[in-house]
């Protein structure tokens, strides 16, 4: 397969950033949930630069030789450059949104952003004695002198880049966002609600802090490498090497350097050679940054209209009013839709599998645990009852290693059985298994889940989540956690997909099949619904589906790698992306098998990372109820005309238009499940 059949892996995340900023832009979403959107387009690009580009740096870094041998097809500088072009083509509209859209709308409803040149006399007078009381004793002065140590600039953290007038080193205060809150609301006239950014404050009261005039202040931030690059050895203790090396992400390589484009060129040149940056780390910005502090900028009005339309969630038709859920679960499966519907009840079932004298141990594997987690205060009483607890954590979870440690080290005191990470590969699954007694055998029941354990991302993702005792499925469940106890080798399961073992060829053999059916005249088309869509083998066997013609409809949340509607290559699929105002994290597969349809959800996309390195869980559903539940799901999305984006050859992310009335599939989703109450 050639290279120009395939989207760019980073180019395309930054096009599925884009959709992001989109929402920002869109007058028919809520102000406050576009300033989020903005919030969310400046956290994702964080990331990016932490761990991809710090990846594409590394891999430059490395000699020519070594590099063609790992990944020839990989051009670091090239697409460094081509990121840097996209990003600062962003950062510009980013920026237009902001202060051409936001503020004025903002205005609008009476509330005003006020900087440092209009303050009031009565603002003055408050700012004053903020700055004095909280802010001053906060600050420091560094100054980049010639022969001096470099002054180290903290990872994320905002400084001002400034100068005394009649000096000539410039120097640099950190603006203490990580101590004091980055807006501050100011007093105002009646009806009115006037706010200024922390980063206002210090800049009026620079002079102060300097003694003189000043020549000017330029807001600057570095963003450094965050991957860990921990050997996943197969002797030693990973752990402990992860504990250690926490400490090291905020002292990582430099990836950007933001910075005010409004700078003095020879400023910039003096700070670029002072922290020995090059010229792709440099990122012009406007006068603001970390705009991820915007995810705490509440309305001070309660005014319904600045937010999306509150959907509180629902109860489940049959769990809500089961005096017990294994009961309800030895007589029927049951599918759970998050947000769309509460989540209480996983962690009142493993209250109730601590209290069940039957129950005799509750396995489970967590990869992202809330800071006040249900899940485990829950696995805490089942302790408490004596039974046996074994929760497998992901401590190489990025950025939750320190949370899922805690947890872990919490649940070890307790008494649980805790293994941490499995050698050489991430475990990426989301399994709960209860084991009960139930006459002279035991008995299995199982959480299988696309989304992680985690009651306040469940508000926030959309995922889906089985709950069954049905033998096929649960004996399989049980052997996975074989596998992660070091009991078994490799799992032998006949239902479940498990990777790195099985998942890679039943997927590639689902979709020969519908190649073949396509041959033979049978039905023959796939949904399939995912966050990316990455790896080279299983596009090239879509490709080729497409050309058997096999009808492929694609739902793919972020990276696209794949190029659809190609003209005699891959004019059989279509593909969509949706972004709302929650993050759709299910993966969905569905295969029509002939006629006899197939629906599978799994933990894992279709990216290299979760067929071959990761142990993840692909299950059927076997329900005809559930079948036709989910199935009705997907279909609502595919005929969203609201939020859903088409992924097409130049990716610049066009609405799906249409003259039928506007369906919005999270809305319709939403009142879809309500109406299953009701029957």
């Amino acid at each position: 397969m050639q290279q120009e059949q395939l989207f760019n892996r980073d180019i395309s995340w930054l096009s599925f950033n884009h959709r992001v900023l989109q929402e920002a832009l869109d007058e028919n979403t809520p102000l406050f949930e576009r300033i989020k959107f903005l919030a969310i387009y400046s956290s994702n690009l964080d990331e990016f630069y932490r761990v991809r580009v710090a990846y594409l740096r590394s891999f430059r870094d490395l000699k020519k030789k070594t590099r063609k041998q790992l990944d020839s097809s990989i051009k670091p500088k090239k697409e460094l450059k081509r990121i840097r072009q996209i990003v600062q083509q962003q950062q510009h509209e980013f920026g237009q949104i902001f202060r051409n859209r936001v503020l004025p709308a903002l205005e609008a409803q009476g509330i005003r952003h006020v900087d440092e040149i209009a303050y009031t006399a009565t603002q003055i007078q408050y700012i004053r004695q903020y700055y004095f009381e909280k802010m001053y004793p906060l600050l420091q002065v560094l100054y980049l002198r010639k022969g001096d140590e470099v002054p180290f600039l903290k990872n994320r953290a905002l400084y001002f880049v400034t100068k005394k007038r009649g000096l000539e080193q410039l120097a640099i205060v950190e603006i203490p966002t990580g101590e004091l809150p980055r807006f501050i609301w100011l007093p105002a006239p009646t009806g009115e609600y006037h706010f200024t950014f922390l980063d206002d404050v210090l800049r009026y009261f620079l002079p102060n802090l300097l003694d003189g005039e000043i020549e000017g202040a330029y807001s600057v931030k570095l963003s450094r490498d965050a991957e860990l690059y921990i050997e996943d050895e197969f002797s030693g203790d990973l752990l402990e090497k992860l504990k250690s090396s926490l400490e090291q992400r905020n002292i990582g390589l430099p990836t950007r350097f933001l910075y005010d484009s409004k700078m003095p060129e020879v400023w910039l040149q003096h700070i670029k050679d002072a922290l020995y940056l090059s010229k792709n780390d440099l990122i012009p910005g406007a006068r603001y940054h970390n705009f991820n502090d915007f995810f705490a900028f509440d309305a001070p009005i309660n005014t319904p209209v600045l937010h999306d339309v509150p959907q509180e969630p629902l109860p489940h038709p049959v769990l809500e009013t089961a005096p017990s859920i294994t009961q309800c679960l030895q007589e029927q499966d049951v599918l759970l839709h998050f947000p769309y519907q509460k989540y209480d009840y996983i962690p009142r079932w493993i209250e109730e599998a601590a209290a069940d004298p039957q129950v005799k141990a509750i396995k489970i594997t967590l990869y992202r645990l809330a800071s006040k987690s249900a899940i485990v205060s829950s696995l805490m009483k089942a302790l408490e009852q004596g039974k046996e607890v074994v929760a497998f954590i992901e401590a190489k979870a990025r950025f939750d290693e320190a949370s899922n440690i805690y947890w872990g080290d919490q649940l070890t005191a307790k008494g649980a059985q805790v293994f941490y990470s499995y050698p050489g590969i991430k475990v990426h699954t989301k399994l709960l298994l209860i084991q009960r007694q139930e006459a002279e055998n035991t008995r299995n029941y199982a959480y299988l889940g696309t989304g992680n354990f985690n009651e306040k991302t469940a508000r926030l993702y959309a995922d889906h989540a089985l709950m069954s005792a049905d033998k096929r499925l649960t004996n399989e469940v049980a052997q996975v956690f074989d596998l992660l106890e070091r009991k078994l080798l490799i799992p032998k399961a006949k239902h479940l997909l498990v990777s790195p073992f099985t998942t890679r060829q039943g997927f590639v053999d689902l979709v020969d099949q519908e190649i073949e059916n396509a041959q033979k005249g049978l039905p023959a088309y796939m949904i399939l619904k995912m966050n990316s869509l990455e790896d080279t083998g299983m596009i090239e066997k879509l490709y080729e589906a497409s050309q058997a013609g096999v009808k492929i409809q694609l739902i793919v949340r972020g990276i696209c790698c794949l190029k659809a509607e190609l003209a005699g290559f891959s004019d059989q699929i279509a593909a969509i992306s949706l972004v709302d105002r929650y993050l759709e994290h299910a993966r969905v597969y569905l295969f029509a098998n002939g006629g006899q349809e197939k629906i599978f959800l799994a933990s894992a996309d279709w990216m290299t990372r979760n067929m071959d390195r990761r142990v993840e869980v692909v299950f059927p559903i076997y329900s005809p109820s559930l079948f036709k539940e989910l199935k009705d799901l997907l279909h609502i999305q595919l005929r969203d005309n609201t939020k859903a984006r088409r992924l097409n050859a130049v990716q610049d992310n066009p609405y799906m238009a249409s003259e039928l009335s506007p369906v919005r599939a999270q809305v319709a989703i939403y009142e879809y499940l309500k109406t299953k109450l009701l029957a």
